[in-house]
């Protein structure tokens, strides 16, 4: 019999101009960018501590922290890649993911077919177990005022 498990992930990072904004593992165009430690990817971060959170494997800050130099600018498909190599070797799989991604601008509907595409890729899943949805926060908070850029994660996972 299967053992089910769920995680959460949650992850804020500020938005400032002269950055890369990466999303989803996708670079997106915009005038302001994420700001942090790697590239600041803020749905391949809600991803990963969901998924570790599953398995009860601690958090991203854990495994990948932001005091270690090696880390510094890292592409969070690295970190994405060795969360599924943990999650594996601790013996489960995922059955699927629920993601929210809380933003103002830039709209993020017209990037989510390639953010699953990569990160279905990536994490070598389908992408039917990948669920990304958008929204805003209507013009309310540190997200409507553009400083920033939240996303929340949910995922399900088994035993194999």
């Amino acid at each position: 019999m299967n053992k089910f498990r769920i995680g959460f992930g949650y992850d804020v990072h500020q938005l400032k101009e002269g950055y890369d904004f990466w999303l989803g593992g996708i670079k997106l165009e915009h005038e302001k960018g994420a700001v942090g430690h790697s590239d600041a990817d803020v749905l391949i971060h809600v991803i990963c501590d969901a998924l570790l959170g599953a398995a009860n494997l601690r958090d991203i800050g854990y495994h990948f922290s932001d005091q270690d130099p090696k880390f510094k600018g890292i592409d969070s498909k690295i970190l994405l890649k060795e969360v599924m190599v943990l999650l594996r070797d601790s013996g489960y799989e995922v059955g699927n993911l629920d993601i929210t991604i809380c933003l103002q601008l830039p709209k993020v509907n017209p990037h989510i077919p390639a953010m699953k595409s990569c990160l279905a890729e990536v994490m070598n899943v389908s992408e039917n177990d990948i669920s990304i949805k958008a929204t805003t926060t209507e013009k309310l908070g540190f997200v409507g005022r553009q400083e920033g850029v939240s996303a929340y994660c949910s995922a399900l996972i088994y035993s194999v």
